[in-house]
């Protein structure tokens, strides 16, 4: 248990964002909670440890003002957990991690230090080998977390063959143990993010996710009602930590509880629903709905969907509820391409479902990646001219990327791809970025595609006018200036023309 004034765990969220999205991050990007880190932060602090948080990107500081946060509050353990806004984004930030954990070591180099997250969970003996940290954590890492924080104190020998996940060295050998179990009761366990740890005041929405109140991006919150999910797209590491596809529940009750601390003690009106499948089990959405609609609560959330979990039976509740947004992935317009990496739909079909969802007055997130293995640039094309076609409310437009923990980092691995030689390069945005190639298309041919995908769809007249009659011309305008921005590009083939978001 927790000493007298001492603090048992700091949680540290670093700051990647400048490297990460060059200049989209000053503006245009959401800032989010690292909700992960808050639940852990709950677990830990719920078993009698206190715990503090230190959200290096939401307060804008870098490595060696965090080391010297870490001096100042000298916790008994450190923990950097690298975790992304979007559910492959860990690996992009291990660059600015790895610094932090450095700055750490250089200062205080004797106080234990253990990383954690998705990309250390995906490569953990690599991270070991490579990071300046003296643990890793393979899987969730509360059970772990706990584990090392029972131990009395880390001088001499210490035995750790019984904290579950652990990577540590033995006499300069790196040894593991088994992984911990997953969290099955999330409502006991996993019940809320740890808000007042956060400073609230710094988190804003997306862009697009204000659309029509363009202004009005905070305070913004992120939250999960579920863990993992039960698909196997070939591109995703999302179930990296839970060791194999699964998906898990928090009550409709528990989820409610959440929501009316954010919106009583915290004024939050815009939630990002942050499971990886929010739209899947049909009994726990309308559950969730139907408690926000008895509140009446005026809320904007966006939540993540696929083309075939989509119901009718749905749709008249979520936009009561205040479910504005749906983020819907559809990465191909080639079925070909799609059932390549496991992105079946079936006999669904996309544009029917858009119509639904626009007939329930709620807008469309579509997400779109190229460079997926079966890729041609005339597949490629197909996917933008499907995009132009469909004219959701916003687009997210991706390059193919190995992410460690995806089935595709395998491949890539078993085939000598070529992969970035910094973790920063598996970002999107950034000017390392790094894509796959395809056996029709290289790597800097793919990113030079995607970019220029960008002001295709987005300075499309027909999108614009879409974009007037639905939000007005203001964000209209926020699209326009938003186009300016430019993104330098390591390995793009050609001069680039301005970035969007």
């Amino acid at each position: 248990m927790t000493l007298p004034g001492r603090l048992d765990l700091l949680l540290i969220n670093p700051n990647s964002r400048a490297r990460v999205y060059q200049s989209l991050g000053s503006d245009l990007a959401a800032v989010e909670p690292p909700v992960w880190i808050g639940l852990l932060a709950t677990f830990i602090r719920d078993r009698g440890y206190s715990v503090k948080i230190l959200d290096a990107e939401a307060e804008g500081i870098g490595p060696e003002e965090v080391a010297e946060r870490v001096r100042q509050v000298n916790p008994r353990l450190t923990a950097v957990i690298v975790y992304g806004q979007q559910p492959s984004a860990s690996t992009q930030n291990m660059t600015a991690a790895g610094e932090v954990c450095r700055a750490i070591k250089r200062l205080v180099p004797d106080k234990p230090l253990l990383m954690g997250g998705l990309h250390p969970s995906a490569l953990p003996e690599r991270t070991m080998q490579e990071e300046s940290v003296d643990f890793v954590c393979q899987g969730e890492g509360p059970y772990t977390l706990l584990g090392l924080l029972r131990q009395p104190e880390w001088k001499g020998p210490v035995d750790y063959t019984q904290v579950s996940g652990l990577w540590y060295r033995k006499q300069g050998v790196i040894c593991s143990t088994p992984q911990a179990p997953v969290i099955e009761d999330l409502d006991k366990d996993l019940r809320a993010v740890a808000w007042d740890l956060l400073p609230m005041d710094k988190y804003r929405a997306h862009n697009w996710h204000c659309f029509g109140r363009i202004d009005d991006r905070k305070p913004y919150a992120s939250m999960y009602t579920s863990l993992g999910c039960p698909f196997k797209c070939s591109f995703c590491c999302i179930n990296t930590p839970f060791g194999k596809p699964m998906i898990r529940y928090r009550s409709p009750d528990s989820v409610i509880l959440e929501i009316d601390e954010l919106v009583t003690k915290y004024g939050v009106r815009n939630i990002k629903m942050a499971d990886e499948m929010f739209i899947l089990n049909e009994r726990q959405v309308l559950g969730i709905c139907d408690l926000i609609i008895q509140r009446g609560y005026d809320l904007n959330i966006w939540a993540y969907a696929r083309i075939d979990t989509v119901k009718d039976s749905m749709l008249k509740k979520l936009k009561q509820a205040g479910v504005n947004w749906l983020g819907i992935g559809i990465e191909s317009a080639s079925k070909y391409v799609r059932d390549g990496v496991d992105k079946s739909f079936g006999k669904k079909d996309i544009k029917e479902i858009f119509d639904k969802i626009r007939a329930a007055d709620i807008n469309i997130g579509a997400n779109f990646i190229f460079g997926l293995p079966d890729d041609t640039l005339a597949t490629m094309q197909e996917t933008l001219d499907l995009a132009i076609e469909l004219c959701p409310d916003w687009a997210n437009f991706y390059s193919a990327m190995a992410y460690p923990g995806s089935r595709l980092y395998d491949l890539a691995i078993t085939n000598g791809t070529t992969l970035p030689d910094t973790w920063v390069g598996y970002s999107q945005h950034a000017y390392e970025a790094l894509p796959l190639p395809t056996d029709h298309v290289s790597a800097a041919a793919v990113l030079q595609f995607r970019d220029q995908a960008f002001h295709t769809f987005f300075e499309h007249p027909g999108y614009l006018a879409h974009v007037e009659r639905r939000f007005g011309k203001e964000t209209v305008a926020h699209i326009r200036s938003m186009t300016t921005h430019r993104l330098k590009r390591k390995f793009a083939e050609a001069p680039l023309q301005p970035e969007a978001a």
